[in-house]
């Protein structure tokens, strides 16, 4: 239930800088989710990115306190705005993908030949 939140119609893009990782429970009775915090020009945005299993803070590489581009979709999850997202760029070597930016399909649903794909894809 919770990919179907995911709707490629509402894409955006965001760019500010993370601020502190969180362990979220996406939906009631799901797993912990691995979430950050974005602050973009003062406003703080809650940025949902993959199950905490698939990767924790640590394994995503991402960094606090730089300058972050994000695309995914905005969704309602509980009533509350979150961004889910797709790819997280920092600088001009790393990128963190999660999600097929065309339709959101999330990368931890893939079988290991289609993730492989995608991983090395740009």
């Amino acid at each position: 239930k919770y990919n179907s939140y995911y709707n490629y119609k509402e894409r955006d893009s965001l760019k500010g800088k993370v601020t502190k990782f969180k362990k979220i429970t996406p939906l009631e009775g799901m797993q912990p989710g691995t979430a950050f915090l974005l602050d973009e020009g003062g406003e703080e945005i809650l940025v949902h990115l993959c199950p905490w299993d698939y990767a924790s803070p640590k394994e995503t590489g991402i960094r606090t306190g730089v300058v972050t581009k994000v695309k995914g979709a905005w969704a309602e999850i509980n009533g509350e705005d979150v961004f889910m997202a797709a790819k997280v760029k920092q600088g001009e070597d790393f990128q963190f993908k999660v999600r097929l930016t065309k339709d959101g399909k999330p990368f931890w649903t893939m079988g290991p030949e289609e993730l492989a794909k995608e991983l090395n894809s740009e």
